[in-house]
């Protein structure tokens, strides 16, 4: 049998399947990467299956498994679909290079130094983020920011954005009235975040909701205000927009409706 254990590398994905009583090894290409990295990281993430298309089971479901000498969480970089210029004119190439291989390969060495030089114990993030309010600032707040950008980038789109279909416009309708009322109020969710932080859709049983975390928290932590099941998230720190920018956040905002890939979005939902 072999040994279940959760892992991304940068150039391939690494996925775990039940298949006879025994969990099997799927290596997935470039091709399939965006539906088997957003299962997986939610999957992950949260530790409870992900349908999809409402019907079918998610092929690997992750449980937890405490004492079982499994290695040490080790969080790791996604890489881009797109290149750095993708997103212009909403999103500047020099914004997105430097967020990517600076701010967030930060987060992802920081968080792993803090997991070995701490000896947190957990072996997946679901178990990270269930106990995110008993770590340290260090490993809390990398640990976020490593996890909160791997799915923001993932949530980007090159090309004509469109908008929500299917379930997901149902889910948004319901919740919220139309897609435009919906957008106003989670982009006023962003402007109105003080300081660093990000603006969330999230599926809190059903129900969709807009919340906003401060510094790098997200809606999977513990101790979230609003805890859920995350399906967009706008980063509205500085570095995300100001070069291009400045100070206008609100600008910022409008215009990365844009480039919001609602295939992804609606995924997360299915």
């Amino acid at each position: 049998m072999v040994r279940r254990r959760e892992h991304f590398v940068l150039n391939e994905v690494i996925l775990f399947k039940p298949y006879k009583n025994s969990l099997i090894m799927e290596s997935n290409t470039r091709r399939d990467f965006i539906k088997n990295t957003l299962t997986a990281s939610l999957a992950i993430a949260i530790g409870t299956p992900i349908l999809l298309g409402g019907e079918a089971a998610m092929a690997a479901a992750v449980t937890d498994e405490k004492g079982s000498g499994l290695a040490p969480l080790k969080f790791t970089q996604f890489p881009l679909k797109y290149t750095y210029s993708a997103m212009e004119p909403y999103i500047d190439a020099l914004t997105m290079e430097i967020h990517y291989t600076k701010h967030h390969t930060a987060y992802i060495k920081n968080v792993n130094d803090a997991i070995a030089a701490e000896n947190i114990p957990y072996s997946t993030m679901k178990e990270f983020f269930d106990n995110a309010s008993k770590l340290s600032a260090k490993a809390r707040n990398n640990g976020g920011g490593a996890w909160n950008h791997n799915f923001f980038f993932e949530t980007l789109k090159h090309g004509p954005s469109g908008g929500p279909q299917g379930k997901l416009k149902e889910g948004i309708v319901k919740a919220f009235g139309s897609v435009d009322k919906f957008k106003e109020l989670f982009s006023a969710a962003a402007a109105s975040r003080f300081g660093s932080g990000w603006a969330w859709l999230v599926n809190d049983k059903g129900t969709l909701k807009i919340t906003s975390t401060a510094n790098q928290d997200n809606p999977l932590f513990d101790n979230a205000e609003i805890k859920g099941v995350p399906l967009l998230g706008l980063d509205v720190w500085e570095h995300a927009y100001y070069l291009k920018y400045q100070n206008k956040r609100a600008d910022y905002i409008a215009n990365w409706w844009n480039v919001v890939d609602w295939d992804v979005v609606g995924k997360r939902l299915a």
